[in-house]
């Protein structure tokens, strides 16, 4: 199967299962796994804080960020689209008790007057704004990338009125190897920043979270509280290591091959492209084929291709490590096929 439902379906490479099977590992709870302390070290190195916290997986990430940050009652500012608010089981409600106030963005990007006017004033009619949350790149977006001015904008909004900018940097990576701007530079607009390992970067398991160290000492004892302390992590956290410092520069490839794919989709009768294809996702609009969303997944398995709905008539293709340039040709070939297949019979 050509699997292009998402980056997560990566498998860990070669030389991440002998890192695994070769690490050096003790008892993380307890700060003695030299394979995650030096995987946390790399990663606040990267990002330019104090100091990095090894997490199960982003959402988990997200909610020890928010969970640190907040009181219950309080109001947390996110992108209306965002993932913290569409895919994380609204968990920042279940677990932190507070109250998501939605900004409407362009093309995933929350504009910094509009975050401006959604703080709420001291009224006490009204919850206080505990937090702003951004995304980068935006995955409801189709991969988005949010300009670092648009960050940096928020960033002295926030900065002034003392309310901490959380990023869902899980594709963080991307976002820099498609703007030729730093995950350091984007990181330093925000107090906390989230980043996944087991997406375009090829990892089995695992995310980072980094700030100051005083935040990260009190989102030790939230991952504790979450049940994400881990024994001897160092296994998983081997990979993760290389997938920060070997994994990185390929994603140019990953952008490559999400271009070849928007382009050929585009040249097929009945087919649109609904993103500007910044970076490793395609979203594809098969509205005047006839097929539903879920009709054209199945005729796509048929083919040996795996994709997923992103609403009733938009399919996401993800490209990503697994999926070869040679791939894209036949994934291409095989769609021409099945939406000529539907003019033949009409």
């Amino acid at each position: 199967m050509i699997d292009l439902r998402s980056d997560t379906v990566t498998k860990p490479t070669e030389l991440m299962r002998k890192a695994m099977y070769a690490a050096e590992v003790g008892d993380d709870v307890y700060g003695e796994d030299p394979a995650v302390n030096f995987l946390e070290e790399t990663a606040a190195d990267l990002l330019g804080k104090e100091k990095a916290l090894f997490v199960t997986s982003g959402t988990q990430g997200n909610q020890i960020a928010v969970l640190t940050h907040t009181a219950p009652g309080s109001e947390v500012i996110m992108e209306s689209d965002s993932h913290i608010y569409m895919y994380e089981g609204a968990a920042v409600s279940a677990f932190a008790g507070i109250q998501p106030r939605l900004v409407k963005g362009i093309n995933g990007s929350m504009q910094a007057e509009d975050v401006k006017n959604a703080i709420r004033s001291d009224d006490i009619h009204h919850p206080e704004t505990s937090l702003v949350c951004l995304e980068n790149t935006h995955n409801r977006a189709g991969g988005a990338i949010v300009p670092l001015r648009d960050m940096k904008d928020i960033y002295k909004i926030c900065s002034a009125a003392s309310i901490p900018v959380h990023l869902d940097g899980a594709r963080l990576f991307n976002a820099a190897a498609g703007s030729g701007t730093s995950v350091k530079d984007f990181a330093s607009y925000c107090d906390t920043v989230q980043i996944c390992l087991s997406k375009g970067l090829g990892a089995p398991v695992g995310s980072l979270i980094a700030g100051s160290e005083d935040f990260i000492r009190k989102a030790r004892k939230w991952r504790k509280r979450l049940g994400g302390g881990l024994r001897q992590g160092g296994v998983l956290a081997a990979p993760g290591r290389i997938a920060l410092t070997e994994m990185t520069e390929r994603l140019h490839d990953d952008h490559e091959k999400a271009s070849k794919l928007a382009e050929g989709l585009a040249e097929i009768p009945s087919l649109s492209i609904e993103n500007q294809v910044d970076t490793n996702i395609v979203l594809v609009n098969i509205g005047q084929t006839g097929f539903s969303a879920e009709q054209f997944l199945q005729l796509l398995k048929g083919q040996g291709i795996l994709a997923v709905a992103f609403g009733p008539q938009t399919i996401r293709f993800t490209t990503h490590y697994d999926v070869t340039f040679e791939d894209i040709d036949k994934a291409l070939t095989s769609i021409s096929a099945i939406i000529s297949s539907k003019v033949i019979l009409h």
